[in-house]
């Protein structure tokens, strides 16, 4: 979720999985009980989840964008998955995971978004607190897996240099991930997508928009 302090509390960034093999590991049971299941701890709630679905699927309904298959690239305890059950219940969802623990408890299918090669594209993907675990290199190569799968909209969360610098709640955050610049993420995200706000990118042949709908 967002690292920021709000009138709701400080929220931080957990650590999340990237591709190597080391984080296959790290991601253990006591991992995701600091992070979110104890809540004295925990950086994200499942209700965050559920107003954060509520958000993306609110506007792409406005955009008359049909979300019949989701891909949730990280998916984790499985909130996403559960948020969209309510919201597209009609919509076939495809959770990938690197993490050995929760690909065992949920059944995830075990791959990264750098290399994922599945064979068809989604309607929808969900990329959230992933990206900044991977080297430059992968997480370009992540951005144009992205590009490849995404047939209507991206939802995109990472945190960014000036994230760290300026909004970041750091006793909470991971700081032990690969920053970038914001501009780093949007100069990628150009090239296919369009960026409506709210961390949701726009697949530039699903929608025509105004120009005051579209960010920067």
């Amino acid at each position: 979720m967002k690292p920021r302090e709000n009138s709701r509390g400080p929220r931080g960034l957990a650590n999340r999985p990237g591709a190597s093999r080391g984080a296959r590991t790290r991601f253990d049971a006591a991992f995701y009980r600091r992070y979110y299941g104890d809540p004295r701890t925990r950086v994200a709630s499942r209700r965050d989840v559920v107003l954060l679905a509520r958000f993306v699927h609110a506007y792409l309904a406005y955009l008359a964008m049909p979300v019949r298959t989701i891909l949730d690239a990280g998916c984790g305890l499985g909130f996403w998955r559960d948020a969209a059950a309510a919201l597209w219940p009609r919509a076939r969802y495809q959770g990938i995971e690197v993490s050995d623990y929760l690909c065992r408890r949920y059944g995830w299918t075990q791959a990264s978004i750098v290399d994922y090669k599945p064979a068809r594209q989604f309607d929808l993907i969900v990329c959230q607190s992933v990206l900044q675990y991977l080297s430059d290199h992968d997480a370009a190569r992540a951005i144009d897996t992205l590009s490849t799968l995404a047939r209507g909209a991206v939802y995109l969360e990472v945190p960014t240099t000036e994230d760290w610098r300026d909004i970041c709640d750091r006793r909470r955050t991971d700081g032990t991930v690969h920053l970038r610049s914001a501009q780093w993420y949007r100069r990628r995200l150009a090239r296919r997508f369009v960026a409506v706000g709210g961390g949701v990118f726009v697949a530039r042949s699903a929608a025509a928009l105004y120009a005051l709908e579209r960010t920067g």
